[in-house]
């Protein structure tokens, strides 16, 4: 009768794992060779690690990442550039807590989106909540944003994230009133999270593709001085890749 109230007071009190794990240790007949506060650990590490998981998915899906990628999947034999000793630079996730800056930059297909996506994974398994936006996109988002009123509400939504992922610069033409727009969001977020911007244009010409020099100034300025930089190399992987035709062959 005990156990049967133990149980339900912990799904009373949403603690699911701990319960479920009370009733595994119910049926291990060996259980009594651990002491009480063994077995209450065992109890307390299943409901953590439940949580754990339970917030990393909920980080993973409210991302959105364009890719799942990890970054245990980077190939540092291929030609694409990824040099082991940056990547391990960024592997935990410190440079998200310390409000750092990475750009990343490569000719279209180098795997541009791939690191960017692995790396806010990890940066969600770490803790993290993350964002991840399209370019062209992000800046549709911030005009009807700003054109139904909801642009104070989306700024601060970003000014809340730990992490912004902007993929794809300078890929679609994009008005000097949202790249002003874009400058305020960075500012809200200077010193108070971490921005990864992905380019095929490497950084020295995002001042041509921003238009604007005062506003280009403004932006490099808040993206460049504390960021860590990625060069890809190498042709487009897509190129690479055999039509289904020929996969079948």
């Amino acid at each position: 009768m005990i156990y049967s109230q133990t149980l339900d007071k912990l799904r009373a009190l949403r603690l699911e794992a701990m319960a479920e794990a009370l009733e595994e240790q119910r049926r291990q007949s060996n259980i009594t060779e651990l002491d009480f506060e063994d077995r209450l650990a065992l109890l307390v590490e299943r409901q953590c690690l439940w949580k754990e998981n339970r917030g990393l998915a909920a980080r993973l899906k409210s991302a959105r990442f364009k890719i799942n990628a990890t970054l245990e999947d980077l190939d540092y034999h291929s030609s694409r550039g990824f040099k082991r000793a940056q990547i391990d630079q960024l592997r935990a996730s410190q440079w998200v807590t310390n409000h750092r800056n990475c750009l990343i930059t490569g000719l279209t297909g180098s795997g541009k989106t791939h690191l960017g996506c692995a790396l806010g994974h990890q940066a969600c398994r770490d803790g993290h909540r993350t964002l991840y936006f399209y370019a062209p996109k992000f800046f549709r988002a911030l005009e009807t944003a700003r054109a139904d009123g909801s642009l104070f509400g989306f700024f601060k939504t970003l000014s809340r994230t730990a992490l912004v992922i902007i993929d794809d610069l300078g890929i679609a033409t994009v008005s000097g009133k949202l790249y002003r727009e874009f400058l305020e969001m960075l500012d809200d977020r200077h010193g108070q999270g971490a921005t990864l911007i992905t380019s095929q244009f490497p950084v020295e010409q995002w001042h041509e593709i921003i238009g604007d020099a005062t506003v280009a100034d403004a932006i490099l300025d808040r993206l460049v001085h504390n960021a860590y930089r990625l060069k890809l190399e190498g042709e487009s992987r897509r190129k690479n890749k055999k039509p289904p035709s020929e996969d079948r062959g």
